[in-house]
């Protein structure tokens, strides 16, 4: 009798806890008394939530604001930035209920309820990337940020939610994504290309991004190319029209890049390749999509360029070219304080799995805005950007 007792209890617990509403949810946890304030603060947005249903929130704890808000980052809260935060607030809302033991150890890629275009421009919301390793259940956001859930499966009348030790980092554009993982030679041979802007406002793109050593390594060639040519180099590194996070890719498939030129995925030993080009960091969230960095320069004239698995290193696809001893397309890009992701030779690679190899943890990490408003502002803690 004692057993059917305690099982009543238990049922009657979990029933309550179902019929909790969001409100009650939130306020009865002091936990999220930051959450709550700020997603009280905007009334349409609370009813918006409470009403939605097969939802899963991403809660950051009061510790994860207090971090955020003593960066310098929190004056853009204080300023009271109304889209800024209601973007931030429902980029941490994942479409379905996904409780913690449905996140296995191989990547999903959630769309959340961020759609503002001002921040976004992935079709059916930005996405975050939830990965189990071990017991830790982890969410990462833009730059590879990474938040963990340190209370799992809060459940309430719309679904379920997290609470979480850091804010989630919407995903910047391509160019300033390009500036803060250090992948500066990129960033300038996009500015001299004269292809900033169309590719920060193209829709929903995969882009594989050489590393600054990629670049260096064909040094001797670059000097010979003209604006159009370098622009086609680049434009073969671009996927319009299709997201292919590293949980998409697969063995031997061909992908139509920006200048007609397609490009071959191949899967061999736990490595993804790109034509003869090896994935060193996967699934970089961009406003717009996706970044894989590549240790070598794609060549649009050399499209059947393979790799060879047993090498661990690849020739470069630009035959007769040499090393150059600078940084090619540097001169004049910014320097992030702090390189999020180690760009040059030797970085960790990405697994056939897919998954982040690389990740930050900053509080500081915050918005910026896509490619639809002007320049960036370098933010001191994390080499973060915002556009504004």
């Amino acid at each position: 009798m004692q057993f059917k007792t305690l099982s009543l209890a238990a049922l009657a617990a979990t029933a309550s806890a179902q019929s909790m509403n969001l409100t009650a949810a939130l306020t009865g946890n002091p936990e999220l008394s930051n959450l709550t304030s700020y997603v009280s603060r905007y009334p349409q947005l609370l009813s918006q939530l409470s009403n939605a249903t097969n939802i899963t929130i991403l809660a950051p704890s009061d510790a994860a604001f207090s971090e955020l808000m003593n960066s310098s980052v929190g004056a853009m809260i204080m300023a009271n930035d109304t889209g800024l935060i209601q973007s931030v607030l429902m980029y941490h809302v994942l479409n379905g209920t996904h409780p913690a033991s449905s996140v296995m150890n191989t990547t999903a890629f959630i769309p959340t309820m961020l759609n503002n275009p001002m921040f976004t421009n992935v079709t059916g919301g930005q996405r975050v990337e939830a990965l189990k390793t071990g017991n830790d259940v982890t969410f990462f956001s833009g730059l590879l940020a990474n938040s963990s859930v340190t209370k799992a499966d809060m459940n309430f009348t719309g679904g379920v939610i997290h609470i979480i030790d850091s804010v989630l980092t919407i995903p910047q554009n391509i160019s300033s994504t390009a500036v803060a993982a250090n992948l500066t030679s990129l960033a300038g041979a996009l500015t001299n290309a004269k292809l900033v802007e169309t590719l920060d406002h193209a829709r929903d793109v995969t882009v594989f991004a050489p590393n600054n050593a990629a670049f260096q390594a064909i040094g001797s060639a670059l000097p010979n190319l003209t604006v159009e040519q370098i622009g086609s180099i680049l434009q073969y590194h671009v996927v319009n029209g299709t997201v292919g996070y590293s949980s998409m890719l697969m063995n031997n498939t061909q992908l139509k890049t920006m200048n007609g030129m397609n490009v071959t995925v191949t899967m061999a030993n736990g490595t993804v390749f790109v034509n003869s080009a090896k994935v060193v960091f996967a699934d970089v969230l961009v406003a717009n999509g996706v970044v894989h960095v590549i240790d070598n320069v794609l060549n649009p004239n050399m499209t059947s360029a393979m790799p060879n698995p047993t090498m661990s290193t690849q020739s470069a696809a630009f035959s007769g070219a040499s090393s150059a001893t600078d940084v090619p397309f540097t001169s004049g890009v910014a320097t992030p304080t702090a390189a999020v992701i180690a760009g040059g030779a030797g970085a960790a690679q990405s697994s056939a799995a897919g998954g982040a190899q690389s990740s930050s943890k900053s509080g500081a990490a915050m918005p910026m805005r896509t490619g639809a408003i002007g320049a960036a502002a370098l933010f001191a803690a994390g080499g973060a950007f915002m556009n504004v």
